[in-house]
C-alpha cells in the first residue's frame, strides 16, 4: 500500500501527459454529464414533487426503479443504438467522449430525479401556502423552490458527480477505453488490474479519490458561503 501511495504522488508530480489526458477526459465526462443530468433530473423531480396527479405513486415508483439501472445494460443499449448498424450510427459517436456523456446522462438523470423528488417534497409542501398566497407563476415558483432547497440540491449534485466519476461499465462499452481519446481513471484502473499492475491500479484509485475529495471540499465551501449569505 505504501508503494501505491508513493507511486500516486510520483505520478501527480511527474506531469505525465498520458495521466493528464486521462484526468482531463475523466473530468470532462463527469462534469458535463452530471451537470446536464442535474438540470434534467431537478426539473423532473420538482415537477413530480410539486404536482398531484393520477398515477403519481406509479411515476415515483418508476423513478426509484430507474435509479438502479444496470450500467452494463445501459452501455449495451446505447452501443447498439449508436453503432454503425444502429438507428443513430450515422452520427459517428461510437467510441467518443460525447457518447460516454450520453450514457452517463441516461444513468444519472433518474438518480437525480428520484433524489430530488424525495428531498424536495417536504420543502414543496411547506411552501405551498406561500406560493398560493403570492400567486407565483410556475417559473417563479420553481426558482423560489430551488433557492429554498439549495443545500439539498448541492448534496444531490455531489452524489451525481460521484456516480459519474466512478462509472466504469457503461463508459467502457461505449467509449472503448481508447488511450488519448476515451480512457478515464476508472477504465485505466480496470485495465491495470487486468494486466496485473496492481500498484498502478491502486495509485490511480488514490488520485481518483483525491479528485473526488477536492470536489467535495469546493462544494462544502459553497454551502458555507450560501449559509452565510441567506441564513
Amino acid at each position: 500500500m505504501a508503494d501505491a501511495f508513493a507511486k500516486a504522488f510520483e505520478l501527480m508530480s511527474s506531469q505525465d501527459p498520458v495521466l493528464n489526458g486521462i484526468i482531463k477526459t475523466t473530468l470532462e465526462m463527469a462534469f458535463t454529464s452530471s451537470v446536464i443530468a442535474l438540470v434534467l433530473g431537478v426539473i423532473i423531480g420538482l415537477l413530480v414533487a410539486s404536482n398531484d396527479f393520477t398515477g403519481k405513486k406509479i411515476v415515483v415508483m418508476i423513478l426509484r426503479t430507474l435509479m438502479g439501472l444496470p450500467p452494463v445494460v445501459v452501455g449495451i443499449v446505447v452501443y447498439i443504438l449508436f453503432s454503425g448498424t444502429g438507428p443513430f450510427g450515422k452520427l459517428g459517436l461510437i467510441y467518443s467522449v460525447e457518447l460516454m456523456i450520453i450514457a452517463q446522462i441516461i444513468l444519472i438523470t433518474p438518480i437525480v430525479a428520484g433524489m430530488t423528488e424525495t428531498s424536495m417534497t417536504p420543502i414543496v409542501d411547506r411552501m405551498r401556502p406561500t406560493v398560493k398566497g403570492l400567486r407565483l407563476n410556475p417559473l417563479k415558483s420553481f426558482g423560489l423552490t430551488v433557492t429554498e432547497g439549495k443545500y439539498q440540491l448541492i448534496a444531490v449534485y455531489l452524489f451525481a458527480f460521484a456516480r459519474a466519476i466512478s462509472e466504469v461499465g457503461a463508459i467502457q462499452i461505449v467509449g472503448g477505453n481508447i488511450l488519448y481519446k476515451t480512457r478515464t481513471m476508472t477504465t485505466a484502473i480496470a485495465l491495470n488490474y487486468n494486466t496485473g499492475d496492481f500498484s498502478m491500479a491502486v495509485a490511480l484509485g488514490i488520485i481518483l479519490l483525491l479528485i473526488a475529495l477536492g470536489v467535495n471540499l469546493i462544494a462544502a465551501l459553497m454551502q458555507m458561503r450560501l449559509k452565510k449569505r441567506y441564513d
